[in-house]
C-alpha cells in the first residue's frame, strides 16, 4: 500500500473548539484549551503516525482583526496554514455568528486544498433544526467544503473524520521521524502550561497581556528543575499575578507544576519570578526572542 503524508490544518474564529479538536485527534495535550478567546498564540503542530501515514496536524490562533503586533504575528500564522494545507479542517460552532474574517473565508472558499467544514459543539444544540439549519447555510456559503457535525469534546464524528483526512491525503513519504509528536520543544510546552493557568486564575486583561519565558530548564535523573519568568505590561498587573503575600503566583505554580509533572512523568521543581516588560507585544525583536516572527 502507498504511503500517504500531508499538512492537515485547523483554521476558525476563536473558542470554536480547534484546541479541543486537535487534542482529541492528535489523542495528546498539546494545545492549551480556556473558555477564554486567543488561547492559542503559535502554530503548534501535533503529528500521528500510522504504517502507511503520517498527518501533521497544525492547531492555529482564532482568526481575529489585529490591534498590536503579536496579533499580527498570530494571524501570519493562520496565513501560512492556509498557504501550506493540504486539508483545512475549518471549525465552526451551532452558536457562532458568523464572524469569521471576510479575508479568510474568501481565501477557503477559492482554495486549491481539500476542505472539511466541521460543526462544532453539537452536544449543545437544544434543537434538531437548530443544527440543520446551520448546516444547510454553511453548504450554502462554502460549497467546496464537505459539511460535518461534531462534537471534539463528545467525541462524537471524530473516527468519521480521520477517515476522510486519510482518504483525501496525498500520497509520499513522510515530513518528520515516525516516533515525532510535535515540531515545539519540551519547553514551549512547559511556558503553555504555565500560561494556561494564568489563563484560568486571573481575569479581565492580564491573561492577555501575560508571555511566559523559560530562563532554564535542566532535567537531571530524579528531577526537572525549572526556572520562568511571567512578564507583564503594567506594575499593577505584576502585584495582581503575585496576589496578597504572594498566594495568587503560588497557585499558578502548584497548578502548573501537577500538570507539568504529569506532561514528563517525572518529579518537578518550578520557580516562578514576575517582570514588567512594557512593550513586548509591539516590539518585533521581543516578539523573534519568543518564536512568533
Amino acid at each position: 500500500m502507498a504511503h500517504k503524508a500531508g499538512f492537515v490544518n485547523i483554521i476558525g474564529s476563536p473558542n470554536v473548539g480547534k484546541s479541543t479538536l486537535m487534542n482529541v485527534l492528535v489523542g495528546e495535550k498539546l494545545s492549551i484549551i480556556t473558555s477564554k478567546a486567543q488561547t492559542t498564540r503559535h502554530r503548534i503542530m501535533g503529528i500521528v503516525n500510522g504504517e502507511d501515514f503520517q498527518i501533521v496536524y497544525s492547531d492555529t490562533p482564532g482568526v481575529l482583526k489585529p490591534n498590536y503586533k503579536l496579533q499580527e504575528s498570530m494571524m501570519d500564522f493562520v496565513n501560512t496554514a492556509l498557504s501550506d494545507a493540504d486539508i483545512i479542517l475549518f471549525v465552526t460552532d451551532i452558536y457562532e455568528d458568523i464572524k469569521i474574517e471576510e479575508k479568510v473565508l474568501h481565501r477557503i472558499k477559492n482554495t486549491s486544498s481539500k476542505v472539511l467544514l466541521l460543526v462544532n459543539k453539537i452536544d449543545l444544540a437544544k434543537e434538531q433544526d437548530q443544527l440543520e439549519a446551520k448546516v444547510q447555510y454553511w453548504k450554502t456559503e462554502v460549497p467546496n467544503a464537505e459539511v460535518i457535525p461534531v462534537s471534539a469534546l463528545e467525541k462524537f464524528n471524530i473516527n468519521y473524520i480521520f477517515d476522510r483526512i486519510i482518504a483525501l491525503l496525498p500520497e509520499g513519504p513522510g515530513y518528520y521521524e515516525k516516533d515525532q509528536l510535535t515540531d515545539k520543544p519540551e519547553k514551549f510546552f512547559v511556558s503553555e502550561i504555565i500560561r494556561e493557568k494564568i489563563l484560568l486564575n486571573y481575569k479581565k486583561e492580564i491573561p492577555y497581556s501575560v508571555e511566559v519565558v523559560i530562563e532554564s530548564f535542566k532535567d537531571e535523573e530524579k528531577i526537572i528543575k525549572i526556572r520562568a519568568e511571567i512578564l507583564v505590561v503594567r506594575d499593577s498587573q505584576k502585584g495582581i499575578i503575585i496576589g496578597h503575600q504572594g498566594k495568587a503566583l503560588k497557585k499558578v505554580g502548584t497548578d502548573a507544576r501537577k500538570d507539568i509533572e504529569g506532561f514528563f512523568g517525572k518529579q518537578v521543581f518550578l520557580e516562578l519570578f514576575v517582570k514588567v516588560n512594557k512593550d513586548w507585544r509591539d516590539s518585533d525583536t521581543q516578539l523573534r526572542r519568543f518564536g512568533y516572527q
